[in-house]
């Protein structure tokens, strides 16, 4: 799912490309994208763009009405269209007119000078749109998390300690923390030597001040190479999974900081990654599949690890 980083690298590419442009209109593809129905979605050709911002893990485009752009004379309002990518949503840059995808094509929103194709791989349709006419509407969709970028520690201790959660989930609500979702709290919490299942009230005030410096240089970092590798490009490349991280989508490979092998937690359609040495002092946490399978032989810690002949390195 495009967390902050990558939603901050889509509206870098975005605003030079269709700030004060015209909103010529949207081509659906699938009916089921369109949450909303008042205003249509008609009401926005002729508009311009006005503003291109992020909402945690939503994009939004405020559209000034014709009205306001030398159409009809009079007031007329501003929209807001908020789209929502969910796991497997992407973004691609377009010529203007440009065909939608067969397959994977979800909708095509045409602006003045190109159009912007939105995607959805698998089966399975999670993408949102949303065209909202006033403000209210739009903080009616806020989940209300706190931003990590600028907030000082004190702040971000209280929005984790308001409820006990494990740290994994309290990253990852977006009515906690704002727009960080499964790659980046893993990569998170590694770099902040901070076990996913330990719980918020249990974290001292030493941890907890080094889970909120861990956040926020990680997303900073992320974002900014996420950037250096588009160069002015639209971002092409978007994916939870790069070889850089330290141990999210890296299960079984060495650990960059100490090389124990990285070990995962399965729950649900997702994985928690994280290293025995450097966030659980040693212990290997139930992966809730393969543990229950093996019971007994199911190893603790990392010395328990039976390795086969001829390995190098820690386990």
């Amino acid at each position: 799912m495009p967390e902050i980083p990558d939603i901050e690298a889509y509206i870098e590419a975005l605003r030079p490309r269709i700030m004060g442009r015209r909103w010529l209109g949207v081509r659906l593809v699938t009916p089921f994208l369109l949450r909303t129905v008042n205003p249509p979605l008609e009401s926005l050709e002729g508009g311009s763009v006005t503003g291109v911002d992020r909402l945690g893990k939503r994009l939004v485009f405020e559209i000034a009405g014709p009205g306001e752009t030398g159409g009809d004379p009079g007031p007329a309002p501003s929209f807001f269209v908020v789209l929502h990518l969910m796991v497997a949503g992407r973004l691609h840059w377009k010529s203007p007119g440009a065909a939608v995808p067969k397959k994977s094509g979800l909708a095509a929103f045409d602006l003045e000078g190109g159009t912007l194709i939105l995607t959805e791989a698998g089966k399975k349709r999670r993408a949102s749109l949303h065209v909202l006419e006033h403000g209210d509407a739009l903080v009616a969709l806020d989940r209300g998390g706190l931003e990590v970028a600028g907030s000082t520690p004190e702040a971000f201790a209280d929005a984790l300690r308001r409820e006990n959660h494990t740290l994994k989930r309290a990253l990852t609500d977006p009515h906690i923390l704002s727009g960080i979702g499964n790659a980046y709290s893993d990569e998170i919490l590694h770099r902040a030597r901070l076990s996913p299942l330990k719980q918020t009230r249990a974290l001292d005030n030493e941890e907890m001040e080094r889970l909120h410096t861990a956040a926020v240089d990680v997303l900073e970092e992320w974002t900014e190479r996420l950037r250096a590798e588009a160069r002015g490009e639209f971002p092409e490349k978007v994916t939870a999974f790069r070889p850089e991280m330290a141990v999210h989508g890296r299960y079984g490979a060495a650990c960059p900081v100490c090389g124990t092998q990285i070990r995962r937690i399965l729950y649900a359609e997702n994985e928690c990654d994280y290293c025995p040495t450097c966030q659980t002092g040693g212990r290997i946490m139930a992966d809730r599949a393969l543990s229950r399978l093996l019971r007994d032989d199911w190893p603790r810690f990392v010395d328990d690890v039976i390795r086969p002949p001829g390995a190098n390195g820690p386990p």
